[in-house]
């Protein structure tokens, strides 16, 4: 006979986040992490041992939230776009300047929204960018190459086409590793941070829910590079998944409690 399930109660931010997190790890992982997980793990080690990455994201750690775009979205922008330029640049470049396209990869990740919360964020973090670029070891060709890519990386957005070819493939990494965090990541951490940051009730969220999900569509069909058009949509197609399943759960789950019968009153916020 088999054991009755408890209902979900969810009365906080984290019991809805910790639902999320369930429900995206009943699906597999987006295949560009199981088909190249060893340029992503090489990206991660250049990440680990690159000076200029670490002082990036301390630098990024003494400023105010970025509403659901801080030290983890990031940390996994920056190493993403890392992996994508070892991909891309693979038949292209020589070693060396791969390596060295991944660095400035990694900074440009840190740094993209590190004016997230200011109105034209692309822009003006590509302005900030700029300002704390110039104590770093980085030539004025690669200080322009990574402000550039910044300064393109806000989605639905006019993208400015660069003249080289590898601060082409820098904005376009940037861009893709980005939207990658759209899928699955999209619905486990920054919705949550969000409406942490800004109080957000569940009656607001579950309103914008069904045109946030519309919005990740449009997305699919944006990437640049073409390791991001292989694997972005996967990436897009799996957190609508997510979203779908959550969605539902947590509408039904605020109906319930909603009734006269459950009192109403147990959602505190979410």
């Amino acid at each position: 006979m088999g054991t009755k399930q408890n209902p979900v109660i969810l009365q906080t931010l984290s019991d809805a986040k910790i639902l999320s997190e369930k429900i995206a790890d009943t699906f597999a992982a987006p295949r560009f992490y199981r088909e190249k997980k060893i340029e992503v793990g090489e990206s991660l080690r250049l990440f680990e041992n690159n000076p200029m990455a670490t002082a990036c994201m301390e630098i990024i750690a003494t400023r105010a939230n970025f509403s659901g775009h801080g030290l983890s979205h990031a940390r996994k922008v920056a190493i993403d776009a890392g992996a994508i330029i070892l991909i891309e640049g693979q038949h292209a470049m020589e070693n060396d300047r791969v390596n060295r396209a991944v660095v400035l990869a990694h900074i440009a990740g840190i740094l993209h929204d590190i004016k997230r919360s200011s109105k034209n964020h692309a822009r003006r973090g590509a302005e900030e960018a700029r300002k704390i670029l110039r104590g770093f070891d980085l030539t004025d060709k690669e200080q322009v190459s990574v402000v550039d890519a910044i300064g393109n990386h806000e989605a639905f957005q006019p993208c400015a086409s660069l003249a080289a070819p590898d601060a082409q493939l820098l904005s376009d990494a940037l861009y893709d590793a980005d939207k990658f965090r759209w899928g699955p990541d999209n619905f486990t951490e920054m919705i949550w941070d969000i409406s942490d940051t800004l109080d957000i009730s569940i009656e607001i969220l579950l309103d914008h829910f069904p045109a946030g999900l519309k919005s990740l569509k449009k997305i699919r069909d944006t990437f640049r590079t073409s390791t991001g058009r292989e694997y972005g949509p996967d990436f897009i197609t799996l957190g609508l998944k997510i979203g779908e399943m959550l969605y539902k759960k947590l509408e039904k789950e605020h109906r319930r409690n909603s009734s006269p019968d459950c009192g109403g009153d147990r959602y505190e916020r979410l």
